[in-house]
């Protein structure tokens, strides 16, 4: 099973990840690796810790002249900010609990309840781990999936669809996506709009406020049948929305037309199914997203993510101070106005990840050619059955 720890803080000396199940002789380019880190510090509306962050992978164990063996590979990404945040976050030596400790706590954030929880009177504690820099590991984590997937032509890519009250309603194919996206400043394939929202971003950031917005993360190739119907943990799309629920700032997620299927009769929801002997089995739409009961249909999976605004506010809103309990504007973090563009990023790699675990369950394979060989065997018999890739 496809699985991986996180472990670090956002001042602290690096994040380190494990992450056990890849198969064996799996080769591993460190350059596009790197590549996925360093989109992720992109974007317009981004703040002061990128420029001192250039984040980049060192793999420590698992893998050997660039290929898997087999073993948890464990990676690093170093911070560069920690040399000057030793005296505050050095794990083993006495350091300063005072100069930088964080009272009066942020609202949508999770320094109070982390507070309340884990009995702290420093948010520190909390907004160290729960900073949205810990999606650096998850990035490469899913970087890594995506270079065993690249090996059966599964490819993904992103795009932003809105930010603010700014929104893009063409739907472009997978290739001008993935040709076009890196060209924005906002990840936002759409030329026309793209001015807008870096106006609305700017307009916002001189109030001292922030923006959220919507991304959308699309897979190609992905063959029928990972996931499955017979249990609701096992259901891929649940899987899907669990992880990107669970990163930073992620506060609504839906697969294919989403919520619109609430507004619409069944005959306009359902992708009709139709069979010619040159194409074999094919929908005529993909209005479900490339997921039918819990399993995917082959169909590009299209999924979009709802990000919320950044919560630190250079016009802190009313909160308290944990330790007093008296009234005070929230504590400021250096912090970004607007990171939806970098959330696309980790995003993209969330999937991945889930989409390696999936493909790996039903392929099986302890190395890339056992991998291979059970693939081209499930292509076969999926070929006798009427489908085609």
């Amino acid at each position: 099973m496809l699985r991986y720890l996180t472990s670090g803080e956002s001042h602290g000396q690096s994040l380190i990840s494990i992450l056990d199940g890849i198969p064996a002789n799996i080769e591993l380019n460190i350059e596009e690796i790197n590549h996925e880190l360093k989109k992720r510090q992109g974007g317009y509306g981004r703040g002061g810790r990128m420029k001192i962050e250039q984040d980049k992978i060192n793999i420590i164990g698992g893998v050997r002249g660039k290929k898997t063996l087999g073993g948890p590979i464990s990676i690093e990404v170093k911070n560069k900010d920690y040399e000057n945040w030793i005296e505050c976050m050095n794990p083993m030596e006495d350091v300063d609990l005072e100069s930088k400790k964080v009272s009066n706590v942020r609202p949508g954030h999770a320094d109070l309840v982390g507070c309340l929880k884990y009995d702290f009177d420093d948010a520190r504690n909390v907004l160290e781990r729960s900073s949205a820099r810990e999606t650096a590991s998850r990035v490469a984590v899913g970087a890594i999936c995506k270079q065993i997937l690249k090996n059966f032509d599964i490819d993904f890519t992103s795009h932003v669809v809105q930010i603010g009250s700014v929104r893009d309603v063409v739907n472009y194919n997978f290739e001008y996506i993935k040709e076009n996206v890196d060209e924005s400043q906002v990840r936002c394939v759409n030329k026309t709009i793209e001015e807008s929202i870096i106006e609305e971003i700017d307009k916002v950031k001189k109030e001292g406020d922030t923006l959220g917005g919507v991304i959308e993360v699309r897979v190609k190739n992905v063959i029928p049948g990972l996931g499955s119907y017979t249990h609701f943990d096992k259901k891929i799309d649940g899987e899907l929305a669990m992880h990107l629920m669970g990163t930073q700032a992620i506060k609504g997620v839906e697969i294919g037309i989403g919520f619109d299927v609430a507004q619409s009769t069944g005959s306009n929801v359902m992708d009709e199914i139709y069979y010619d002997e040159n194409n074999g089995i094919k929908r005529a739409t993909n209005r479900l997203g490339g997921i039918e009961g819990g399993m995917t249909t082959g169909d590009e999976i299209v999924i979009r993510c709802a990000m919320k605004p950044i919560p630190t506010l250079y016009k802190p809103l009313n909160s308290i101070n944990i330790n007093s309990l008296e009234n005070y504007s929230a504590s400021i973090e250096r912090s970004d106005n607007c990171a939806v563009p970098a959330c696309s990023v980790v995003c993209e790699n969330v999937v991945a990840f889930v989409i390696c675990k999936y493909f790996l369950d039903k392929i099986g394979g302890d190395n890339l050619a056992d991998l291979k060989a059970n693939y081209n065997s499930y292509i076969k018999r999926l070929g006798e059955r009427g489908w085609k890739k």
